[in-house]
């Protein structure tokens, strides 16, 4: 593969030389001859170094170059073998811009229940066909399985997961959704890639452990000009636990990307800003969560019961427990097995008395909503990973 791409480059470098002798030709006689002289040995010298820095160097600058393209544009791992034809071309992603009502007060009822309607044409080739579509649990869109392959969006194991759970309560989110990084505007995108780069963070990379603690030491340090303690740092080592369910080793890139997507949005943005992300879909989720925990139905529930529910948005990777409207019956203590709940058994100790007096204290559906929106938000993508861990 190497040989090949250096050959493609260096084909790319003698065109641009014999652009650069086209255009002194036919484009720049109105300029001296002198300055002609120069800028034309100039441009072709430029092409000669390039061509002679050799293929290593120019194709890892340019593997570099199109991984922060990739990133900056919010597009997935686009590698250079990934055949396209007879492929669908992906859309631009376009992304959001904040408004001036964004941080206002959003009020949001319990009582008036919103209706939730899926379109009826697919997305990507607009045509009707009825039970042949596949949903988005997050948003209203639609999509034909044959059109995400084409697309490039659907490889063999997300094919299944998606006729399997797309027509069930778990659900499955749309490549739109699934992206959290999309969510964040230009300037909080430019925020994030310079944190990158200053941490040196190459993009398209499984992160270990260590490389993990690195970079949260990093980021702390920047932002708070002082060490993580100890207990900060057991804390980024639980989260590190969370991104790598599989127990690998390593986190996946896009796991560790859409963390840190929705760590930026929580630092940056007010909550009522934040609660403008969510969709019908997963506000009448919330709803439905809420309603099963008031069983008095006086619009209170304790803030164990909020608690509990915070981890169970995420528990639509269960397959055992396919709903992901957090029913009664959902919206239990973690197990001892998962990732939110894990830790030694001294730390559950102290934690039980605390979540005890917590059982009292009301939290209203206002509350509920704001304790748990970036929650919500970060239960979005289809992996199995948590993207933000919930606190014991």
């Amino acid at each position: 593969m190497g040989v090949l791409m250096s050959r493609r480059q260096t084909v790319e470098k003698v065109q641009k030389v014999s652009l650069a002798v086209s255009a002194f030709k036919d484009g720049l006689r109105a300029e001296g001859g002198s300055t002609r002289r120069g800028t034309l040995e100039q441009t072709v010298q430029e092409g000669e170094e390039d061509v002679s820095a050799g293929p290593s160097q120019t194709e890892e600058s340019s593997a570099a170059k199109a991984a922060w393209e990739r990133l900056r544009d919010g597009r997935g791992v686009e590698p250079e073998e990934f055949d396209r034809a007879n492929r669908f071309t992906p859309p631009a992603f376009i992304r959001p811009k904040r408004e001036l009502h964004d941080d206002e007060p959003l009020d949001i009822s319990l009582e008036q229940r919103e209706q939730v309607l899926n379109d009826e044409m697919c997305e990507i080739c607009e045509v009707w066909t009825a039970e042949s579509l596949f949903p988005c649990r997050i948003c209203s869109r639609v999509y034909h399985d044959g059109c995400l392959r084409r697309m490039g969006y659907l490889q063999n194991d997300s094919t299944m997961e998606m006729t399997e759970t797309a027509h069930t309560e778990t659900g499955w989110s749309c490549y739109y959704c699934d992206n959290l990084n999309l969510l964040l505007t230009e300037e909080e995108m430019y925020s994030l890639m310079e944190t990158l780069r200053q941490c040196k963070i190459i993009p398209e990379t499984c992160l270990t452990l260590d490389d993990f603690l690195h970079y949260k030491h990093l980021v702390h340090k920047q932002q708070f000009e002082q060490p993580m303690t100890e207990a900060q740092e057991e804390q980024a080592a639980l989260q590190f636990s969370a991104l790598a369910p599989d127990k690998k080793g390593h986190i996946e890139w896009h796991d560790f990307l859409f963390h840190e997507s929705i760590q930026l949005l929580q630092k940056l943005r007010p909550q009522n800003a934040l609660l403008r992300l969510l969709t019908a879909k997963e506000r009448e989720r919330a709803r439905a969560a809420f309603l099963a925990l008031d069983q008095d139905s006086d619009g209170l529930i304790g803030e164990g019961d909020s608690r509990r529910a915070r981890h169970a948005w995420f528990r639509k990777h269960q397959k055992e427990a396919p709903s992901c409207s957090v029913s009664i019956s959902h919206v239990g203590p973690m197990s001892e097995s998962s990732p939110a709940s894990s830790g030694s058994g001294k730390s559950q100790e102290k934690i039980l008395p605390a979540a005890e007096r917590e059982e009292t204290r009301p939290v209203d559906w206002p509350g509920f909503l704001r304790d748990n929106v970036v929650y919500i938000l970060a239960a979005r993508p289809n992996s199995a990973a948590l993207h933000l861990q919930p606190p014991a």
